[in-house]
């Protein structure tokens, strides 16, 4: 399996606090695709952690998606595309050190939308995925 990681010259490349957030293309070559499901900031009792604190829910939502991934035999670096939900985009784009532990690793290809509401007010961001694995 193959993943290149392409920053076309022809587009600026988004850089938040010194790191930049995503690939803008990303081309995998693969025998095995991984979808995960979006992830929200639950534990594995299905409580809220840090309900209102974006900080602390994209921390989970980055152990829930590493948690997700692994149980299909991939890593965060596996990673080819990311789709994120936040109700603040601005409040998230204050805390990319904290997606940056976690996405930065293998710098996906990303999408970031704001949403009204997700599936509980307590709720700020849910992401999901897709990694390419080879078998």
């Amino acid at each position: 399996m193959t993943i290149e990681k392409i920053q076309p010259d022809a587009l600026f490349k988004r850089n938040v606090g010194g790191h930049v957030l995503y690939s803008h293309v990303v081309v995998a070559s693969g025998e095995k695709l991984v979808f995960v499901s979006g992830q929200l900031a639950r534990n594995n009792k299905g409580e809220i952690v840090g309900p209102r604190d974006m900080r602390a829910q994209i921390r989970q939502v980055g152990e829930n998606l590493k948690n997700a991934l692994e149980a299909a035999g991939a890593t965060l670096n596996d990673l080819v595309k990311t789709t994120t939900y936040v109700t603040d985009i601005d409040e998230f784009f204050k805390h990319v050190d904290i997606r940056h532990d976690y996405l930065g690793v293998g710098l996906p290809a990303s999408t970031t939308v704001e949403v009204r509401r997700l599936s509980h007010p307590d709720l700020l961001v849910e992401i999901e995925g897709m990694a390419v694995l080879k078998t």
